[in-house]
């Protein structure tokens, strides 16, 4: 967590430790907004623009926010990135993705709200803008001119209303024009199709993205992307690629690439490995009860 300065310490340990061999530590912050759980949270209700339940099992109905909620939560999202500067990150992404709180307020499907902060295109642009904001006020005054700040979203919504390409095309402006310094898409798959419509299923959305963007800002492409021929044709329309279940799958992929052993990469994991792989007892649970998320070898 980056709630509380009580976690600077530990933070900046892992902050060193990312820095040790030449990377850059980038801190990814977010808030769940509607996607939260009480039983995770202290037993408090899950917020959001409005009061509309996530169509999932285990969504609870969340409260709205009011005005003072919203400039509250706006202070708290600067302050985690005062922290991430007072613990030694070299930037922030800004999690705008996954249906959490900030693609809330973006999307016309769970903000439903008629004051300054939902309604029309340009409302629901304005919590994120002023997330945005935020962060560069805090960089201003905290960080060094080369702190990073980045933001990930989601580019399309199934449901309707919800998010659209032509919609991420707008938010995408919006945000190079506040001054972001790179965008990452969350997919699943680096080549993925349009998930609207059975007509759509031939638009590649990460090309899409590339050509709007136009070397404006780098663009991070992501998904599944397993062999070195994934992360290069991930290249193909993107300017970094983001590899996260499969660094966990094989810590040393890099280096097996890097020494041609590409044979010797595992692609799945063991269920007697936990300890040789160093996974936290909690994420393990997670990942042996979630079938399909990662590859597992019985």
């Amino acid at each position: 967590s980056i709630a509380k300065d009580k976690f600077i310490p530990s933070l900046k340990k892992l902050s060193s430790v990312i820095q040790l061999q030449g990377s850059k530590a980038i801190l990814q912050i977010y808030h769940g907004g509607r996607m939260a759980h009480s039983n995770l949270n202290l037993g408090r209700q899950p917020v959001a623009p409005s009061a509309i339940k996530a169509n999932r099992p285990w969504a609870e109905l969340p409260k709205e926010l009011s005005t003072t909620d919203i400039e509250l939560l706006i202070h708290q999202f600067g302050q985690a990135v005062r922290r991430a500067i007072q613990a030694g990150f070299d930037g922030v992404e800004i999690h705008g993705a996954n249906t959490y709180l900030l693609q809330q307020f973006f999307s016309p499907q769970t903000n439903r709200r008629t004051d300054d902060w939902g309604g029309s295109f340009e409302k629901r642009l304005r919590f994120p803008l002023r997330i945005i904001e935020e962060a560069h006020k805090m960089a201003e005054e905290y960080a060094d001119d080369d702190f990073i700040i980045g933001y990930r979203l989601s580019p399309e919504e199934i449901e309707t209303p919800g998010i659209r390409l032509e919609d991420t095309f707008q938010f995408i402006d919006a945000i190079i024009d506040a001054k972001v310094d790179y965008i990452h898409l969350s997919l699943k798959h680096y080549y993925q199709p349009s998930i609207v419509g059975i007509g759509n299923y031939h638009v590649n959305i990460p090309k899409e993205i590339y050509n709007y963007i136009d070397n404006r800002v780098p663009l991070i492409n992501v998904g599944n992307i397993i062999t070195a021929e994934d992360a290069n044709k991930a290249l193909e329309y993107s300017d970094l690629v983001a590899i996260g279940r499969q660094l966990i799958v094989d810590p040393k992929w890099i280096q097996k690439h890097q020494l041609n052993r590409e044979k010797d990469i595992n692609k799945s994991i063991r269920l007697n490995q936990q300890s040789k792989l160093v996974i936290p007892d909690e994420l393990w649970d997670v990942i042996t009860s979630s079938p399909g998320w990662f590859p597992i070898e019985k």
